[in-house]
């Protein structure tokens, strides 16, 4: 890979040190060492679970849901499961658990050839919230007292099937989220738009005005969270269901409010009529194609995790499925997770490694302390005051508070995060969740009688204290989840209490208190009544702040390189260059560049009319640049840079006029990154054009990379890409791989429509060190 690990979490490098991706073929995991997990973390278990959504549950559980596929096709079951939902106590390990309809008892809301798709699970006033989407249109609900039912369907949806005025979209792939002044969001739409509108409590209905918050090619799967006071909408970009030919990635746009706007790493507005950056996670040649659809969950110690699906390419397709919907060809789409970072203020999954699919440190499930009471007793844990065991049918045992503290007899050190469920049974009652004993401690206070979330430390007149206000519909008598964060470099104590801890907190605080760094129970406490449940005390995640590294160009290599500054026309005898259907019309010289209008032919499968000017690239791994200029303004015109073995065997990144779906005759300006080459699992193996990949939008002058690493233990090409608008500045995308049985040549091409010329400033290449 061009990138290696980082610590403290590290990332095991490429198995055969490569330079653009992991070299690993995607399979079925050995069983993981202690502390360790291989994706997917589903083999084994189901053969595909797209678009997943993950929550903890209120027993302690974490619970998964996905989009309605054959779950069980490679084990003979016909058919498929709607809304399929695993379980696990770990994040890694995997159980079925059910699905959330059955065949026969679909919705009446459903049109008779509907499909479930892409479901999105909250924790909202006391139930289960999950909203979906259906293939024929439309937004659904379904409620239920515990995570696996039994589910209760609304009688109209939440969102029609028709276009919702303000928002020309699919209306399909939504996901909640609620704001720290209890304001209840929907993020909606696929291909071209996305949306957001507020909603009644309780997601009844939309509510005041509806905002178009994105927009691109192939824009869909938006999931919001809030990460240090900035609200961050991430997507998935390009096409998700092409089997090993997918080009899914996700992107985020950051901004300062729940409706936008919302902008990438360069600041282009998600809303522009153009590709996008903000890469989070990118395919990287690992034996996974299109990773994508994701969801955000976080461990006990504060990790935040990307649950998310991709396409193992060795095994990408099932066969034709037998479904109540008619035979269905679908990709195979595991379950996976890996860790998501946050550096420099943006989101990136593995500090910019892509999908991992070697062993990785699994997420911190477990510590000092972890208890769910589910044995009934309170054995680890030291009472002062009445404390009972309680159970209830929706979320089993818990610590009942009258007044009381209960305090664990084990301890930690160090920097810390201890968690809980907590609810306030009395109207003027106060939880707490405690780290420390005696006069040293500090809580974190859910106070229902000031209506405040408080962290305080000490008694009397030297007592400490910092409040914020929660909302005025605060669902105290509900489970919420209390963080309480200690870092003992800083000396601060950080509070947050959500409802579910999906990155959307209602409240944050924080206190500094010098000198506490010794080990510490903790505690969960009462001021009244109150309960506690599923309580936790681990050391804090420490976070990763630095990127792996990008690619970098080492020495030039002259004879692969052209500055265009000569006599001889490219193509011409003498010239280093050769036509593949040449030489095209129109092309010269002139200050210092290779000029090229564009030409109305095609390069893509049985239409290969298109001309290609190549010459021949280096042995050993490289990465060839070009500096670009793509005039005018129209649809479907693209020149850039193309890696070619034939005419059925190339990868292509270019600058592309695009037109959107929703918008006829408009041109959004990419960076549009494909493949051709033969699709394996096809019988006999026929040409296939891969979805794109989109990279960060262009610029009146574009610079494109391609870098290009030989993987002889696979036997393939991987080739990443990147885009700049400076020439300083590198956005890097995914990776797409082609086999190595035939030799790769540099070319350019500059196609589809007549009407803009492509100027070329040089095309340099390098050795990849």
């Amino acid at each position: 890979m061009l990138a290696a690990g980082v610590a403290p979490l590290p990332l095991a490098a490429a198995d055969d040190g490569g330079a653009v991706g992991a070299s690993s073929a995607a399979a079925p995991p050995a069983a993981p060492a202690p502390g360790t997990y291989t994706n997917p973390v589903t083999a084994g278990v189901t053969d595909t679970f797209p678009d997943p959504a993950v929550i903890r549950g209120k027993d302690g559980a974490w619970y998964a849901y996905g989009t309605q596929n054959p779950v069980f096709n490679g084990q003979g079951e016909p058919g498929e499961r709607i809304l399929p939902i695993l379980r696990s106590t770990d994040l890694v390990t995997w159980e079925y658990a059910g699905e959330v309809i059955q065949p026969d008892e679909v919705p009446a809301t459903w049109r008779d050839n509907s499909r479930a798709w892409a479901p999105d699970i909250r924790y909202v006033d006391g139930e289960y919230l999950l909203t979906y989407g259906l293939s024929t249109g439309g937004l659904a609900v379904a409620t239920a007292p515990t995570p696996t039912g039994p589910w209760e369907h609304r009688d109209e949806l939440l969102v029609p099937s028709a276009p919702v005025d303000g928002c020309p979209t699919g209306n399909i792939d939504q996901a909640l989220f609620t704001d720290d002044d209890g304001t209840l969001y929907l993020y909606w739409g696929s291909y071209d738009v996305v949306c957001v509108s507020e909603l009644t409590p309780g997601a009844g209905e939309l509510t005041g005005p509806v905002t178009q918050v994105a927009q691109g090619r192939r824009v869909e799967g938006a999931y919001v969270v809030r990460h240090d006071d900035l609200y961050y909408l991430m997507y998935s970009d390009a096409g998700c269901c092409e089997g090993a030919f997918s080009g899914y990635t996700v992107k985020v746009g950051r901004g300062e409010s729940p409706r936008g706007p919302f902008v990438d790493d360069d600041g282009t507005d998600l809303t522009a009529e153009s590709s996008k950056g903000g890469y989070v996670l990118t395919s990287n040649g690992n034996g996974f194609a299109g990773p994508g659809h994701h969801s955000v969950v976080t461990d006990l110690a504060g990790q935040d995790w990307m649950a998310y699906h991709a396409i193992p390419t060795a095994d990408p397709d099932f066969p034709p499925v037998e479904t109540r919907n008619g035979v269905l060809n679908l990709t195979k789409r595991p379950l996976m997770i890996d860790r998501l970072d946050w550096i420099d203020g943006w989101p990136v999954v593995n500090a910019g490694a892509g999908p991992s699919s070697s062993p990785q440190a699994a997420p911190v499930t477990d510590g000092a302390v972890r208890t769910t009471f589910a044995d009934g007793s309170l054995s680890g844990w030291r009472a002062d005051g009445d404390v009972v065991v309680g159970e209830e049918a929706d979320a089993g045992p818990y610590a009942a508070l009258a007044g009381s503290t209960l305090t664990s007899r084990d301890r930690a050190a160090g920097d810390l995060r201890a968690q809980a469920d907590l609810r306030v049974t009395d109207d003027d009652g106060a939880a707490g969740l405690t780290l420390g004993a005696g006069a040293g401690r500090v809580t974190a206070w859910v106070d229902r009688a000031a209506g405040e979330l408080r962290v305080e430390t000490g008694r009397g007149p030297r007592a400490e204290r910092v409040a914020v206000p929660l909302p005025p519909d605060f669902p105290y008598a509900g489970w919420n989840v209390v963080t309480l964060d200690r870092d003992v470099r800083s000396g601060t104590y950080t509070a947050t209490v959500s409802a579910d801890n999906l990155k959307e907190p209602l409240a944050t605080v924080a206190l500094d208190v010098r000198g506490h760094a010794g080990r510490v129970p903790v505690a969960v406490t009462a001021r009244g009544g109150a309960d506690a449940d599923n309580v936790s005390l681990v050391p804090a995640a420490r976070p990763v702040t630095e990127r792996v590294p990008d690619p970098e160009p080492g020495e030039p290599v002259p004879e692969s390189s052209d500055e265009f500054d000569g006599d001889v026309v490219p193509g011409a005898a003498g010239s280093g260059w050769d036509w593949v259907r040449g030489p095209a019309a129109g092309v010269r010289l002139a200050d210092g560049a290779f000029a090229w209008p564009t030409q109305g032919a095609e390069l893509y499968q049985g239409t290969n009319t298109a001309s290609v000017l190549t010459r021949a690239a280096p042995a050993g791994d490289y990465l060839v640049e070009t500096r670009l200029d793509l005039d005018g303004v129209g649809v479907n015109r693209q020149a850039g840079l193309v890696l070619y073995a034939d005419d059925d065997q190339f990868v292509k990144l270019v600058h592309s006029q695009l037109g959107l779906l929703r918008k006829p005759g408009s041109a959004a300006q990419t960076v549009e990154f494909t493949k051709e080459a033969a699709r394996l699992t096809s019988t006999p193996p026929v040409a296939a054009y891969s979805a794109p990949m989109f990279g960060a939008a262009p610029g009146e002058t574009t610079w494109l990379r391609l870098a290009v690493h030989r993987d002889t233990a696979n036997g393939e090409y991987e080739v990443r890409m990147a885009s700049s608008t400076d020439g300083e500045t590198w956005r890097w995308g995914g990776v797409w791989t082609l086999p190595d049985d035939q030799p790769l040549r540099i070319g350019l091409v500059s196609m589809n429509t007549p009407g803009a010329t492509a100027t070329f400033d040089y095309v340099r290449t390098y050795a990849l060190p």
